[in-house]
């Protein structure tokens, strides 16, 4: 990642490592997107729909379809929410190691199912891992990436989602043909290899050093941090890195104490909380997965040809897309580039569904395939990857993983609407709504009320340190004044902190922390 973003004069030790671990852990959003697109294409499969398909049908039916593909939602929800215990009690990285068993035994009842029933349940306990992983993995890259490449790392996270959709959609075309159990059990069992590799390596890396800070465990947090920087574990960036994240710690552990969910409601967090939610929310109600759960099977019903091979360049579009997003968030900032994907993208969807309603002919197809592909750029630059990092930039340590797994829960909610909802929006026949391309008048006014939102919430975190952060909402009031923010921090690092004390056993000269506006 070096070469995407210049690193700072003065930073101590090697980068590489932090930002290779913070790369391989982004590995997690392999499993979010593949299971996303595996689906898109099993549900447009003749064998899977004749095999699946009850009461004599050769085809299931819209609550049927609904069912199959919102059920996880509904379970990676759940597992959003069992983030932070999970992250808290067991750790980031036993945390991502438990999700990947939970996810492998979903997938292993998928594989075996021949009916509704039982690939439900495989899909809900799926659901689950997807869950703690989409929460923990957010968490873990923002808590151990340098600041000054943080948003890049995190965003990864959602380039990982993007390989994995492409990667389900390259399963999808080469065994969509087959007129048998294997069109669909060879993409789903694939699944079990990305946990094995994501778990495999978590095994190796070292737990985040804010974690083990969170424990009073300032030994250990030493050592994880000298892994991420390559430097000794006394050296002074070390001591002067733990001694600022120890500083806000135990003044946010002096104020209130142990944190409770309680405490993510209280008038200091309810806007970061709020804010996290929101543009979670947002994010799914652009309508990004209405292409990705169904896009295969919408494009065959508006008369295109080769809809697996659309479905396969709308990924592969997804991917390269996301690349110059890794750059933008860090030389746009935040609140530029959310801003710039939220305009084009509303754009795109009212151009589609104009085009849509008003014309039907193989130039009005192409039109709408070539502006879905517009659209998915101006997301997957933007809205996909900024949304993670937003999210895993703005709650303080104290009530870091239950924030985090609250707003990502609020993602798993609106994406189980959606794709719940989305069936029977589209389905054609009497006396239903039968929308097809109308569709996106309404993710395209959805994407209206995200350029309101990023305006009036969205805190210009770029270059901050996690600790800066705090200080930011705590000093500045509004988001379109954020930008205007300079931190003021100085620390005593001739001591090394171990468990609030010096090396020479005395109580530490802790942190003298200014904020914008005043002491802190």
């Amino acid at each position: 990642m070096g070469f995407i973003i210049k690193r700072p004069e003065g930073e101590s030790g090697k980068a590489l490592p932090a930002i290779l671990i913070g790369l391989f852990v982004a590995f997690g959003g392999i499993l979010f997107g593949y299971d996303t697109g595996t689906i898109n294409g099993i549900l447009a499969m003749d064998f899977f729909q004749s095999e699946f398909a009850t009461d004599g049908r050769k085809e299931l039916t819209s609550s049927q379809t609904s069912l199959i593909v919102s059920i996880l939602s509904a379970g990676t929800f759940f597992g959003a929410l069992c983030a932070s215990p999970f992250g808290d009690i067991l750790g980031r990285r036993m945390g991502l190691i438990a999700s990947c068993l939970v996810f492998s035994i979903g997938v292993a009842l998928q594989v075996a199912a021949t009916a509704i029933p039982l690939m439900a349940a495989g899909r809900v306990i799926a659901g689950l891992g997807v869950g703690l992983v989409s929460a923990l993995v957010p968490l873990y890259q923002s808590e151990s990436a340098p600041k000054w490449i943080r948003g890049s790392i995190v965003g990864c996270y959602q380039l990982a989602i993007t390989i994995g959709l492409l990667l389900a959609a390259c399963a999808n075309q080469g065994t969509h043909a087959r007129n048998n159990h294997g069109s669909y059990r060879i993409p789903l069992a694939i699944q079990f290899v990305w946990a094995a590799i994501l778990a495999g390596g978590m095994f190796i890396l070292p737990e985040t050093p804010r974690y083990y800070i969170k424990k009073d465990n300032m030994e250990a947090a030493a050592k994880s941090m000298s892994r991420l920087r390559s430097l000794p574990a006394d050296h002074p960036a070390i001591i002067e890195e733990l001694n600022e994240i120890k500083a806000i710690h135990d003044l946010e552990m002096q104020a209130t104490g142990e944190a409770t969910y309680l405490d993510c409601v209280k008038p200091d967090m309810i806007k970061r909380l709020l804010t996290g939610c929101g543009i979670q929310a947002l994010q799914q109600l652009t309508g990004i997965n209405f292409i990705f759960y169904y896009g295969t099977q919408f494009f065959k019903n508006t008369g295109i040809k080769n809809a697996f091979l659309i479905g396969l360049i709308t990924n592969l579009v997804n991917v390269i897309s996301t690349f110059p997003g890794l750059w933008m968030v860090e030389k746009m900032g935040r609140r530029n580039l959310l801003l710039f994907g939220a305009i084009g993208m509303c754009a795109c969807q009212f151009i589609v569904a104009i085009v849509g309603i008003t014309t039907v002919s193989a130039i009005a197809n192409n039109v709408l395939i070539a502006f879905v592909c517009f659209y998915i750029f101006f997301f997957a630059c933007s809205w996909g990857p900024c949304s993670w990092v937003v999210t895993g930039e703005i709650y303080p340590l104290k009530v870091r993983a239950k924030c985090l797994s609250i707003s990502t829960a609020t993602n798993w909610l609106l994406n189980w609407a959606i794709g719940f909802s989305t069936p029977y929006l589209v389905a054609e026949g009497p006396g239903k709504p039968n929308l097809g391309t109308k569709i996106f008048f309404v993710w395209g006014s959805c994407c209206f009320l995200c350029i309101a939102f990023v305006y009036l919430f969205i805190y210009e975190t770029k270059g901050l340190s996690l600790e800066n952060v705090d200080q930011l909402y705590m000093t500045v009031g509004h988001a379109w004044e954020s930008k205007k923010f300079t931190p003021s921090v100085s620390y005593n690092s001739d001591k090394m902190l171990s468990n609030g004390h010096g090396a020479d056993g005395k109580s530490s000269e802790l942190a003298h922390i200014e904020g914008g506006h005043g002491e802190v």
